[in-house]
């Protein structure tokens, strides 16, 4: 499944349940989604707190799957092509050194 894909499937979800209406209890705003992507972000790090693979891999996998959801949507809110947006981050990378 390519990235339009799994936004669209994102897009459906979110509608689904509601969440994109103006009167929602869970307004779908770039900052809120902002700040729920930093808080799933902050759950994958849960998974290596002790050790340097996690124990579970199907619920890290879930994580993931969250963070990779809300970078969706937020991309989708902000208007941002980012396959575009990833694919020129990459040529970006190539020309740069890390020491």
């Amino acid at each position: 499944m390519e990235i339009e894909q799994l936004m669209t499937k994102m897009n459906e979800f979110v509608a689904a349940k509601g969440w994109y209406e103006i009167d929602s209890k869970k307004p779908q705003t770039p900052r809120n989604i902002a700040i729920s992507l930093a808080l799933e972000a902050s759950e994958v790090l849960e998974h290596f707190q002790w050790g340097e693979t996690p124990l579970d891999k199907e619920a890290l996998g879930s994580e993931l799957a969250d963070v990779t959801l809300y970078l969706l949507q937020l991309a989708y809110l902000c208007n941002i092509d980012l396959e575009e947006s990833v694919l020129q981050k990459l040529d970006e990378n190539y020309l740069r050194t890390w020491e």
